[in-house]
């Protein structure tokens, strides 16, 4: 698949929004005092990015991000980071056993 602009942006805004909400939530239980309202301040900053995002890609009548399909990017993007995921893990465990046997 070629990528665009647009996809880029897509990804960014949802990666952005979910590790927003992800952040802040982990902030908010776990920290205290400031650090506590900072984190539900974080997660409130996320969880409006991805309101927007679905505002601007299934309710509003304006199409912003042109010819692309939104959802198969999104699948796309989750197949490729699982991927990646994968990928950082086995070769992390590898060097984990070699270092810890040496």
């Amino acid at each position: 698949m070629d990528w665009t602009f647009w996809m880029f942006l897509t990804v960014v805004l949802v990666v952005f929004g979910i590790a927003m909400i992800a952040l802040g939530i982990f902030s908010a239980y776990f920290g205290k005092g400031k650090n506590r309202n900072f984190g539900l301040l974080i997660a409130a900053v996320g969880a409006i990015v991805l309101v927007f995002w679905l505002w601007l890609t299934i309710w509003s009548g304006i199409s912003p991000f042109c010819e692309v399909n939104v959802w198969d990017t999104i699948l796309d993007t989750i197949i490729q980071l699982t991927a990646i995921l994968i990928g950082v893990l086995i070769a992390a465990g590898i060097f984990l056993v070699t270092v810890l046997k040496s």
